[in-house]
């Protein structure tokens, strides 16, 4: 049903009047908008796309394509390819200061098309906007700057994609805003949407695990606790120095009540975010990071591996070393670069023993990549990992090659 919904939005965005025997002369491509200094908070608006004529809509998207040769502890399932993604972005100026932008994501390995973004924005003052719809909840950075093509590597970091959520979307509204002056620049957010289920502690994985939620598509119609997910960023720029950020997610996840009767006590799933990215511009060294701290109220009746705290981030290293003509392309980009990550699942010791509870990995991740234009990123990274069970027995170590490309369009 999710192909045929697929083939429908193709279909539609290729035969329609609109786009149909296009004279190429009335295209034209969208810049990102370099007017003003961004934040992290503009992710999802400032991407390149494509406008046909006056049309108040805009097109554009980008792909992900890998392959990889990864082996644990010297067993290895050999050369794999894969494709990650392909996301299609449709945003439309539907008046003045009334906008739309979607994002609509298709991962053929997950079998799933999703809707990952679909909201219109109101914008009354340059501090008071309101947002509606399908909302990215914005904790940390990540979640909101995700797009391939923006990255050296080609996976997502760990603790973005199997600690928190990664494009952890939910139905809702909020308010956002941001204020400049000279070299500084002060943007919040603020959203109540539908959140998280019984799926983050009870699920395939055995522990707590909040990407579980994602798989629950009721999240959009219906709250399993009938209570809103509070998000909250506050983010400072300085021009000169960088960017950091200060989130938080939170709310009730269990379904503690029905029809009036009394299940549970309410239980909290409360996430702590803290993210920065700066420019040394004498070295042009760019440097992202990202940590978070999650706690989550377990029943007693659960198990210790169930955790009731959780921890993790990586941090990004990006060094060009090289910016010509190549090969044709003008001011194209050779970088050097490394990913350090780490993540720890179950924060804790155990009760009986008051021995560590271990269920954490580490991960180093140096990286090629090469740029033709800004858009386009062609990268070889070579993935080294420890991975530790509950008890911290010695870790299962996996490494090998992964390259991929990933291109807006």
């Amino acid at each position: 049903m999710r192909r045929k919904y697929l083939i429908a939005i193709l279909f539609i965005i290729r035969f329609s009047p609109a786009t149909a025997q296009i004279d190429p002369s009335l295209l034209r491509r969208v810049p990102k908008d370099t007017s003003r200094p961004v934040m992290n908070m503009d992710a999802m608006y400032n991407r390149p796309s494509l406008q046909l004529g006056k049309l108040p809509v805009s097109l554009g998207g980008y792909v992900e394509a890998n392959w990889q040769h990864l082996g644990t502890d010297g067993i290895s399932e050999g050369h794999q390819f894969q494709f990650r993604r392909l996301s299609l972005f449709v945003s439309s100026s539907i008046s003045k200061r009334i906008k739309f932008l979607s994002e609509i994501e298709f991962e053929p390995s997950e079998n799933s098309i999703e809707v990952e973004f679909a909201a219109v924005d109101i914008e009354f003052h340059p501090l008071f906007n309101l947002r509606g719809g399908m909302i990215v909840n914005p904790i940390g950075a990540f979640n909101q700057n995700h797009d391939g093509p923006k990255w050296e590597f080609t996976d997502r970091p760990i603790s973005a994609e199997k600690m928190l959520p990664d494009t952890w979307s939910n139905a809702g509204f909020g308010l956002y805003g941001k204020y400049y002056r000279d070299k500084w620049m002060l943007g919040y957010e603020f959203y109540l949407t539908g959140g998280f289920n019984n799926s983050i502690i009870n699920n395939n994985q055995n522990k707590t695990y909040l990407p579980a939620a994602k798989d629950n598509p009721e999240r959009f119609e219906e709250s399993a606790s009938g209570e809103p997910l509070v998000t909250g960023k506050l983010a400072l720029k300085n021009t000169r120095i960088g960017e950091i950020g200060l989130s938080y997610m939170g709310g009730v996840y269990n379904k503690w009540q029905d029809d009036g009767l009394i299940l549970d006590k309410k239980r909290r799933v409360d996430v702590f975010a803290v993210d920065f990215n700066t420019l040394i511009k004498r070295t042009n060294t760019n440097i992202i990071g990202e940590w978070a701290w999650i706690l989550v109220d377990v029943p007693n009746t659960y198990t210790q591996q169930f955790g009731n705290r959780q921890r993790g981030g990586y941090m990004d290293i990006v060094q060009p070393v090289l910016k010509n003509n190549i090969l044709g392309w003008e001011g194209a980009v050779l970088n050097v670069a490394c990913r350090l990550e780490y993540v720890d699942w179950n924060v804790g010791r155990f009760k009986q023993t008051g021995g560590n509870i271990a269920d954490d990995v580490w991960s180093v991740m140096p990286a090629v990549s090469f740029r033709p234009n800004s858009q386009t990123v062609l990268r070889l990274n070579y993935r080294i990992r420890k991975q530790r069970d509950l008890l911290g027995n010695p870790p299962a170590n996996t490494a090998g090659f992964i390259f991929g490309i990933s291109t807006y369009f």
